[in-house]
């Protein structure tokens, strides 16, 4: 399956800088998938679960809302915090 860099950056530090296969986040409307080559996006995220997949890995954290940027294979999310 195709990767895409996924960025997860809070005020104080990027948290996670590293390719995966997918991600599920919760967008303010509703959840939102991003695979590989997604279409430029960019939403506001409501507070809840991220789900991240690599290959059969898969991790799950809570983030605390913000936004969403998908771009040239590159998901970018901005937040206050993620546990």
């Amino acid at each position: 399956m195709s990767e895409f860099k996924l960025q997860v950056v809070t005020p104080e530090h990027v948290v996670l800088d590293e390719n995966v296969t997918s991600i599920v986040a919760p967008g303010a409307a509703g959840y939102l998938g991003v695979l590989a080559h997604h279409a430029s996006l960019l939403t506001t995220l409501a507070e809840g679960p991220l789900t991240i997949k690599r290959d059969e890995s898969v991790r799950a954290y809570r983030i605390s809302g913000g936004f969403l940027e998908v771009h040239n294979n590159v998901a970018t999310i901005l937040c206050d915090s993620i546990h």
